[in-house]
Order: structure tokens, then sequence, then C-alpha cells
């Protein structure tokens, strides 16, 4: 069975070994991709890759889990963990079930681009085991929110 994986932010896709956290280019955490959100806006929505329970909530990043135990990890920003949530509205909590494309955190990127941090989304699916991720956006092409993003096979 696959698993469609939702874009959680507009922007352009980019290969996640280019970004900038060594954890996420090499594939520590797990395989996945990355959006620069799109630009033009202070406000970034962040929505639901999946349909499933909201199973980890900071600030800055979260992990939705579908029914079928598949986990994904959506990082708004490289080191914005050094913001202490400035710019971050969570509009959810651990344990909340959540449609895929509902809006979870809203990010004003005004703080983190004053910090001059890096404001690319990893978007990270968790312990795949024997599974598969593949691309359904190129690196270098846009991408919309809640439009294909991944599959899980």
């Amino acid at each position: 069975m696959s698993i469609e994986i939702a874009c959680p932010v507009s922007g352009e896709v980019t290969d996640l070994s280019s970004v900038s956290d060594p954890v996420f280019a090499q594939g520590i955490v797990g395989p996945g991709t990355a959006i620069y959100p799109a630009r033009g806006g202070t406000v970034v929505r962040a929505l639901a890759p999946l349909g499933g329970r909201v199973v980890t909530m900071h600030p800055h990043a979260f992990v939705v889990e579908s029914p079928d135990g598949v986990r994904v990890l959506v990082h708004l920003g490289i080191d914005t963990v050094k913001l202490r949530g400035e710019g971050f509205t969570p509009l959810v909590s651990v344990g909340d079930e959540v449609r895929v494309g509902d809006i979870l955190i809203r990010w004003d990127i005004t703080a983190a681009r004053d910090a001059e941090l890096d404001l690319v989304v990893p978007v990270i699916v968790l312990d795949i085991g024997d599974r598969e991720v593949t691309p359904l956006v190129w690196p270098g092409t846009p991408a919309l929110e809640g439009g294909p993003l991944l599959r899980l096979s």
C-alpha cells in the first residue's frame, strides 16, 4: 500500500542533501525532501502532510502519525529553535487528530529572516523500514501547499 504525503508549505523544492543542516542533509533523520517557502509574504502556513494524530509539537516543528503508523516530520527552518518560539503560532496540540491540509502552525518568518536563519523546510518520513520514498515534485520546481510531494511505498 502506498501513501501520498502532501506538501506542507508552498515554495520551491530542493534536494534534501543541499540542506545546510547535516543531520537532515545526510538523511540521518530519514529520507524526504525540502522546500524553500514561497517568497512575497511574511507568513507561512504549515499544513498537515497527512491525516492522523499530532505526536510531536514544537513551535518550529511537528510530527504527524497516520493511522497506519507512518510518521512525517516537518521542520520549519534550520536552527529556528534559537528563536524560542518567536514568530511561530502552533494551532494544534499533541494528541489532536488532523486531516491532510489542516493548518498546524502559522510562521511569521520576519524574526528568522532578521536572524539570517535558513528558511528551508525539511519534510522527513520517519522510520520507513523497508519502504521506499519517491519524490513527486523534483528539485528546482514549485510545489503548492496541500499538493502531492512524496509517495511512500
